[in-house]
């Protein structure tokens, strides 16, 4: 399936606290050339969807400053419509578009690092499978980091700087809306029945599963970087079977 030794996307997805955004903090610090050997990722360029959630948070607050009413959270700071979950998803697809539109060998110079969480009281990753753009399910592999429920609120509760609430490494949720929108995870139901592949949109998109229950992710170093090598190798010789 593929001309080059790099993944083209690659889905990074878990609880929040899970470890994601440690996980391509260590990845951006590996010198290119070993990224390529050891873990087969190019440049990298990220699309997350925190920042454009905290975009609608900041635009509702400047409303509220205004006296209009809010576009998209109620007064306890959740969505109004379940619906903005999955439009998230279709805006990831467009900026994925908009990429490929306007940077030159795209595909052939970077690995896109898709990054989002997703409960199972807001649709979970049934939903947001259903939104994700052909073009990205068509080149993408999956990393799953798994993290039970009570270590994603550990890790929540020490990454929060109130500070900072728009940080990508610092950002969290009070107690009872991280056990609102995600205490409850579908993961095991969709990757069910096949260790290798998920069926999304009719189509075969290898995954493994990263575990972290550890906080090797924390610790960062030679452990993780050597973890992400064993799971990235066994991802990649299933990405390239396809």
């Amino acid at each position: 399936m593929k001309n080059t030794n790099t993944f083209r996307i690659i889905l990074l997805i878990a609880r929040p606290g899970a470890g994601k955004s440690e996980i391509i903090a260590y990845l951006k610090n590996v010198p290119l050339e070993e990224r390529i050997n050891r873990f087969h990722i190019a440049q990298i360029d990220e699309i997350d969807d925190f920042p454009m959630l905290w975009t609608w948070f900041e635009e509702d607050a400047i409303l509220k400053k205004m006296g209009h009413p809010s576009i998209y959270t109620d007064e306890d700071g959740y969505f109004l419509h379940h619906y903005y979950w999955d439009l998230l998803i279709e805006r990831i697809g467009l900026e994925y578009d908009k990429r490929m539109r306007d940077i030159s060998m795209y595909n052939n110079n970077y690995t896109t690092l898709v990054e989002f969480s997703r409960g199972a009281e807001h649709g979970g990753y049934h939903s947001a499978f259903a939104h994700l753009s052909h073009e990205i399910i068509e080149k993408m592999a999956v990393l799953y980091v798994d993290v039970s429920w009570e270590e994603s609120l550990r890790k929540n509760r020490i990454r929060f700087n109130p500070a900072k609430p728009d940080s990508i490494l610092e950002h969290g949720l009070s107690d009872d809306k991280l056990e609102s929108l995600y205490k409850e995870n579908d993961w095991e139901d969709v990757s069910r029945g096949n260790k290798k592949y998920l069926t999304i949109q009719g189509h075969n998109v290898p995954y493994v599963v990263f575990e972290n229950n550890d906080d090797v992710t924390s610790k960062s170093g030679a452990a993780l970087g050597n973890r992400l090598e064993v799971k990235l190798t066994e991802l990649w010789e299933d990405y390239q079977a396809i």
